[in-house]
């Protein structure tokens, strides 16, 4: 089954990137997962000029809101500012512990594709990968 190019986790939080990568390298759901530990890390792996991201090698983006430097809301303000084709490759789903209705308010005009609860399990990701990547689940 083909696999997702590129996962990029953006979380401050290193025991669960580290449990998350684990997770999504043991399901083979992508070739590569790259970390950033806050937005503004995130935005520069995905604004390299020549970067690994286009629309027919998409990045799926699994981003915290709650970092220091960057925050998730100044991220996704950022990947605004972009060019057209780099914010066509990232599907960018906010994954988070908070619950709190304002901060799910405040994402209503901004480019995500969804949002998911932490912490990842194999159900989530094959969701995501229907969803947004039309692709069945890892069992085949």
């Amino acid at each position: 089954m083909q696999r997702i190019p590129t996962i990029l986790l953006v979380d401050d939080d290193e025991t669960t990137n580290f449990l998350h990568q684990r997770l999504l390298l043991r399901l083979h759901v992508c070739d590569q997962v790259l970390v950033a530990g806050n937005g503004a890390r995130a935005l520069e792996i995905l604004a390299q000029p020549n970067g690994p991201f286009s629309p027919t090698n998409p990045v799926l983006v699994l981003l915290d809101l709650n970092m220091p430097v960057m925050d998730g809301f100044e991220f996704l303000e950022a990947v605004r500012a972009l060019p057209a084709t780099q914010q066509q490759s990232a599907v960018i789903v906010i994954l988070t512990s908070s619950g709190h209705t304002q901060d799910l308010d405040r994402t209503n005009n901004l480019p995500i594709a969804g949002f998911l609860n932490k912490p990842l399990n194999q159900e989530k990701v094959d969701s995501l990968r229907y969803i947004h990547f039309g692709r069945q689940g890892a069992a085949e």
